[in-house]
């Protein structure tokens, strides 16, 4: 799965710490999550694309290896 969270994160100018304390997770949480060694729950990208004022479509896209 792709997302565009390091993107969203510098259009607001934070960094990984900030997100992270905004929706109750570690930095290296957020630093898995953008580099795609971890999944978040729904809770967890719910309230990211809340944070960010987004949909979760916007942030997180399925690759085609994800649809098989």
């Amino acid at each position: 799965m792709k997302n565009t969270i390091k993107v969203e994160r510098a259009k607001k100018n934070w960094t990984q710490a900030e997100l992270a304390e905004k929706i109750g997770v570690s930095r290296q949480a957020i630093n898995s999550i953008e580099a795609s060694k971890f999944v978040p729950s729904t809770v967890l990208a719910l309230r990211m694309a809340k944070e960010f004022g987004a949909s979760v479509e916007s942030i997180f896209q399925l690759e085609e290896t994800d649809l098989v």
